[in-house]
């Protein structure tokens, strides 16, 4: 397993090294480096280069769950059906392992065999995203949204940032790994923006409806802290409009690339008809 392989060849003290591979090992569906793969396929990328980009962004997802999990941000028992890091091991590990995977996604791409300039881009790209990402969830945790912004607009700026800034840099990753046709790429980051917002508008939906056994972690949780979501806001058939309406638009984003897009196409369907 790649993913694992990257861990292994960092070097890291015992400890910290089983804390890490339990954090990204444990399970998981693997949507954003699938994404990397994927979008690197449909613009004529190499998959096999394209898999050093995919675990950098990896290991930023999986240090923003082991921070969220904690009693500090969301205070999660269960992730993927297992112990949370800091259940497992101790708040002080956990806080120390999202730390290190933060700093390994960077120095991933730094030893990948990309060149220099498509390694400075995406570091840029996934700098980026990870600010947006940070940035999501203190509008998330701590509120303080634009006061003038209607609440859809609010849950809608939430969402985009704390989850659609990595799935979109996910799929980029992935256009960055052809010979960066500015059609191919548009098109690319179009169906990103599209399905990050999805992605999470779903995630609502099964934290409301889910059941904990099926789904892996809390749910309910949502509600029952009065978060932001799209239920909340637009309620539940609404909430499904939107997740039809940016499904097409993902599907129309990808219209540019052809036949060769046709896995992305079929992601896009599963991603919306989810249950986990």
């Amino acid at each position: 397993d790649a993913l694992k392989n990257q861990i292994l060849s960092f070097n890291l003290p015992q400890d910290l090294e089983n804390a890490t591979l339990y954090a990204v090992m444990n399970g998981g569906k693997r949507v954003r480096p699938a994404l990397t793969l994927m979008c690197a396929k449909a613009v004529g990328g190499l998959v096999d280069l394209a898999m050093q980009a995919a675990v950098a962004v990896e290991f930023i997802h999986c240090f923003s769950l082991i921070h969220d999990d904690l009693p500090a941000l969301d205070n999660d028992h269960l992730r993927r059906g297992q112990p949370t890091l800091h259940i497992k091991t101790n708040e002080a590990m956990a806080i120390l392992t999202g730390d290190n995977l933060l700093t390994l996604a960077f120095l991933q791409l730094a030893h990948s065999a990309f060149d220099e300039n498509t390694k400075m881009m995406m570091s840029k790209e996934l700098a980026e995203a990870t600010k947006n990402m940070v940035v999501g969830q203190v509008y998330d945790t701590l509120g303080n949204l634009p006061k003038a912004l209607p609440r859809i607009e609010q849950v809608k700026l939430v969402h985009k940032n704390k989850t659609g800034a990595l799935i979109r840099c996910a799929c980029v990753f992935g256009g960055m790994c052809s010979a960066k046709d500015q059609v191919a790429m548009k098109a690319i980051a179009s169906y990103g923006t599209h399905i990050g917002l999805m992605f999470q508008i779903v995630d609502d939906l099964i934290d409301l409806h889910g059941c904990e056994e099926h789904v892996g972690k809390a749910t309910r949780k949502d509600s029952e802290q009065g978060k932001l979501t799209y239920p909340s806001a637009v309620g539940v058939k609404e909430s499904k409009n939107i997740i039809k309406h940016l499904k097409n638009e993902a599907e129309c984003a990808l219209e540019p690339l052809g036949a060769s897009a046709d896995c992305l196409r079929s992601f896009n369907l599963w991603l919306a008809q989810r249950t986990r």
